[in-house]
């Protein structure tokens, strides 16, 4: 199935409804298991996929956990498992077979747990059981591969029996992941020290406390990537989002800043206005915001913009290699993705054509990062369900928008 989006040529104006933050939902859902509460002492969490996937595993008792296509559901069960499995399989889609795993079954391995690769070495499937007895209170993770590794180890660390010390041996990437998993852990009662590259936590036990989760700053980006390619002045409500908030992807507001959008926060929502200043020319790094660059590239390659970037390494390995996905796609409205040792240059598109059809790859953040192009050209979206791993609404909130969507069987 395909969505065809009509070219929209209304002035955009309305309230948007955000899905709550997958990421602290995730988070949220294993420190809840953890401390032995209630799922009712959750409130607001996601309807994504990936968060709906882990709930339901959470929930059931197995001897197979098929995560499906949900990443952060497949780090952070494994964890899990070391120290409440007892030889339970955990596996995916065969997407999920190639994403590596390596660092953490070797942390893993290194506290104690039993974990054997099923088919490839390095990747999912795992058999799993727990940590008999804590073989050390100290590793060593490289800090540039995903923070989901580390949020993971973070967070069974104070069931440790003795607690746990993590190095992070290089620099440190998505550290605002990092420190949303701590803030959670404190939410629920455990503390922590970070110094350094030094991150420690004592054995403690979590408490089941009530949680409220945030609206999602990574959904928010499409919003602001449809004000940014937008012709007209307008405004997007975007309720349910604080501005000091632990989401990394709150960066988005002032990356977008520059590409001519105001951010204006209110009482429990951000009002997103065009503003007559733009730059053409940006200096970007992503170590700590990963999930937003693709939206920024498609605001940049259709808005005269050129971009230099940094920090796109983990995009490698994500639901797609995204960096060779944006590639490929922006090709095709005549823009270039550049890579050269580790800096990626963006040239922008200088001819636009009259439409264009998007590959996405099973990446639902390839479908919404493109859908804002809708403002300039008729845009056919291969494979449009794959938003629901993160955002189940969006095409609703398109169609509440005006945008014109033919389904194409």
């Amino acid at each position: 199935m395909k969505y065809r989006l009509k070219k929209y040529n209304s002035r955009l104006k309305g309230t948007i409804t955000l899905e709550s933050s997958k990421s602290e939902s995730n988070r949220a859902l294993i420190l809840n298991a953890l401390a032995g509460g209630d799922i009712a002492n959750l409130r607001n969490l996601s309807n994504a996929r990936d968060t709906q996937t882990m709930n339901n595993l959470l929930s059931q008792k197995l001897d197979e956990y098929d995560v499906k296509d949900a990443g952060t559901t497949m780090r952070f069960l494994t964890a899990y498992f070391a120290i409440h499995g007892q030889n339970v399989t955990i596996t995916g889609t065969d997407r999920m077979k190639k994403r590596p795993i390596g660092p953490l079954v070797e942390a893993l391995r290194n506290l104690g747990a039993d974990i054997t690769y099923l088919e490839n070495e390095g990747y999912p499937p795992l058999r799993i059981s727990k940590i008999e007895s804590q073989a050390t209170n100290e590793i060593s993770i490289p800090g540039n591969i995903s923070s989901q590794y580390i949020s993971a180890l973070l967070m069974i660390a104070p069931s440790l029996p003795q607690g746990l010390t993590i190095t992070l041996k290089t620099e440190i990437y998505s550290r605002p992941y990092i420190q949303m998993t701590l803030d959670l852990m404190e939410a629920f009662g455990v503390s922590s020290r970070w110094i350094g590259k030094k991150i420690s936590i004592g054995p403690q036990i979590y408490k089941p406390v009530c949680y409220n989760i945030e609206g999602d700053w990574s959904g928010a980006s499409y919003w602001y990537g449809f004000m940014s390619i937008s012709q007209d002045k307008g405004y997007l409500n975007l309720p349910g989002i604080r501005n000091y908030s632990t989401q990394g992807d709150n960066k988005i507001a002032n990356i977008m800043f520059q590409f001519g959008i105001a951010s204006h926060f209110e009482a429990g929502k951000v009002k997103l206005l065009k503003r007559d200043e733009r730059s053409k020319a940006l200096t970007l790094d992503f170590k700590d915001c990963p999930d937003l660059a693709q939206t920024v590239m498609v605001a940049a390659a259709v808005t005269g913009t050129s971009l230099e970037m940094i920090g796109l390494e983990s995009l490698k390995i994500k639901e797609t290699d995204r960096v060779a996905a944006m590639q490929n796609e922006l090709s095709k409205i005549n823009a270039k993705l550049i890579e050269e040792n580790n800096m990626w240059t963006l040239v922008p598109s200088e001819d636009l054509p009259e439409s264009v059809e998007i590959d996405t790859y099973e990446d639902h953040r390839m479908a919404m990062a493109f859908a804002p192009l809708c403002q300039l050209m008729d845009v056919t979206i291969d494979d449009p369900l794959v938003v629901e791993k993160s955002y189940p609404r969006f095409w609703k909130e398109l169609r509440d928008l005006g945008i014109d969507i033919e389904v194409i069987k």
